[in-house]
């Protein structure tokens, strides 16, 4: 039996989802907690396969309310835990993910996007953007990466338990349904082959000791008595958040510095955008690229940048204006161009892009 699941690096040839399930193997991951929804449902099979040879833990619950709470119940407890889901279970889960935000509890969740509203498709989308970037009752205190690729998929899965249990926030991968069936080749490896140490899980109840006498207690509360006590409670969580944002923010761009149009996209829609503004820029336009790694927080001061330097946007996008909606309160002020490519629920590809550019430009 190997020590690791994954011992140096190795090629691999497999589906998003079973990238999922290796990357929280190698993350440390000690358990999931899930309940079936398409087109997340391999990520559960692939680790309840992997998880007798390499003593980790799962358990299938009745809901996704209940997949959310025991999540939550595993970080108290102080395991490396997550979960996974889509659709009309992400929207169930934003219960118990407000709970872990008011908490600031380190809860990892893979998200792979379905069509909306409700059933609607078990095939692909970029439409629960809204809700895993400020799903909830509360401010959005989370963490949200989106991936493109399925090797994205391997190092977000991975950073997504170290950013959670480091700044103590709600941390997602956002995929879809494209990512989560199709097949892909990566690069699967071990973090500390990579120099990547993982931070340490540590038990939130349970610790030894007397609360008062030999530590000091631990103070769990999603509930507070009267308005002023709330209010001071999320102030230092929003100053944290704050602080912690230009610290987590990504993003990848090219050809902006003297492009007049940029294009904003983000996961898979951002693979048609590369190779339609490769195109454009062969043909002679002077288009660029962006494209928000973390759709929670966001680049915003390399989005205003980027805005004023340019002098259309153009923000393509598997849904309604979900992506744009955050983009234009980002860069909130300027006077770039805002245009648009939405089709909710259907893939993008590049050929639309350029033909979208060159209808702009005339």
């Amino acid at each position: 039996m190997p020590e690791k699941p994954i011992q140096g690096e190795k090629r691999a040839f497999m589906t998003g989802n079973e990238v999922v399930a290796w990357a929280a193997m190698a993350a440390g991951a000690e358990i999931m907690y899930g309940y079936p929804i398409t087109p997340q449902n391999e990520i559960m099979h692939y680790w309840t396969r992997m998880i007798p040879k390499y003593d980790r833990r799962f358990l299938q619950t009745e809901d996704e309310l209940s997949a959310g709470f025991t999540t939550v119940g595993g970080v108290l407890a102080g395991r490396r835990a997550f979960t996974a889901t889509a659709g009309p279970g992400n929207t169930l889960m934003q219960e118990p993910l407000s709970m872990a935000e008011a908490m600031r509890l380190p809860v990892v969740v893979v998200v792979q996007q379905r069509g909306g509203p409700s059933t609607a498709t078990v095939i692909y989308s970029q439409q629960e953007v809204t809700m895993t970037t400020l799903g909830g009752n509360g401010e959005g205190l989370r963490v949200v990466y989106s991936t493109a690729t399925h090797q994205e998929l391997f190092d977000y899965t991975i950073k997504s338990f170290n950013t959670a249990w480091k700044y103590r926030f709600p941390t997602f991968v956002l995929g879809d349904g494209y990512q989560a069936k199709m097949r892909e080749s990566l690069m699967l490896y071990d973090p500390q082959a990579k120099g990547i140490e993982m931070v340490p899980t540590e038990a939130y109840v349970g610790k030894p000791g007397l609360p008062g006498t030999d530590r000091p207690p631990t103070h769990m509360r999603n509930t507070y008595n009267i308005e002023e006590e709330l209010y001071e409670v999320l102030e230092q969580y929003l100053a944290d958040y704050a602080e912690a944002a230009p610290q987590i923010a990504e993003y990848e761009a090219f050809d902006t510095e003297d492009a007049d149009l940029v294009i904003v996209s983000h996961g898979v829609v951002s693979r048609a955008c590369k190779s339609a503004v490769k195109e454009l820029r062969e043909a002679g336009y002077k288009v660029g690229y962006f494209r928000p790694i973390t759709l929670r927080p966001l680049p915003v001061d390399q989005l205003r940048e980027t805005a004023g330097k340019c002098q259309q946007m153009l923000v393509v996008e598997s849904a309604n204006g979900q992506l744009d909606r955050l983009v234009k309160e980002a860069i909130y002020g300027s006077t770039v161009e805002m245009l648009s490519l939405f089709k909710p629920g259907v893939g993008i590809t590049s050929e639309e892009v350029v033909a979208r550019v060159k209808e702009i430009k005339g």
